[in-house]
């Protein structure tokens, strides 16, 4: 039997030789938007304390403040430090990134449908502030929400996972993978 051009074709050898099969490397697209998308999470979810902590009046401290809003910023802050830390670490393609980058989205998307039981404002009040995008804190919010959902989304799916467990095989030279090198000799 012949090849293309006339030369004998080559059989395949036995099993184990010659150069290992190439895997798909998979696509990090997936993995580095849910990043950036945490990273933008952890700003908005972030900046919602720090606007709180330098709104407060002289002579008025947060033991003054009730029990529902402490546990709302700690809310706000744990998300913004989960989103932050779950963002670097994916962008080191490490598995710990994507669950801190679900976990942060969750609590920001938990503090903020949340809020109103902390602060006693009905619901109605609450999405009529997100929606109309009135303040700047209602536009953080939402900014929350959607970076939240969409980070969330992303974590989840399968490439963002294949893309942080792949770890490239180191460059083999070639030579027979069951066969140890020759030694040289005088």
């Amino acid at each position: 039997m012949t090849g293309p051009y006339g030369y004998p074709a080559q059989q395949p050898g036995p099993a184990g030789f010659g150069y290992p099969a190439q895997q798909a490397r998979p696509s990090g697209a997936t993995a580095i938007i849910a990043a950036v998308l945490g990273l933008l999470g952890a700003l908005a979810s972030g900046f919602i304390p720090i606007r709180y902590f330098i709104g407060l009046p002289s002579g008025f401290s947060l033991s003054n403040l009730p029990a529902f809003a402490l546990i709302e910023l700690v809310l706000y802050l744990l998300a913004a430090l989960f989103l932050l830390i779950g963002a670097l670490t994916t962008f080191f393609r490490s598995v710990i990134g994507a669950v801190l980058l679900i976990l942060g989205s969750l609590l920001a998307i938990v503090a903020v449908v949340l809020e109103p039981i902390a602060f006693r404002v009905p619901y109605r009040i609450h999405l009529d502030i997100l929606l109309r995008f009135a303040t700047f804190d209602g536009v953080l919010r939402l900014a929350m929400i959607v970076f939240g959902l969409l980070a969330l989304l992303l974590a989840i799916l399968p490439p963002t996972w294949k893309y942080l467990r792949r770890r490239p095989a180191p460059a083999q030279s070639y030579r027979p993978q069951n066969q140890f090198p020759q030694q040289g000799g005088w």
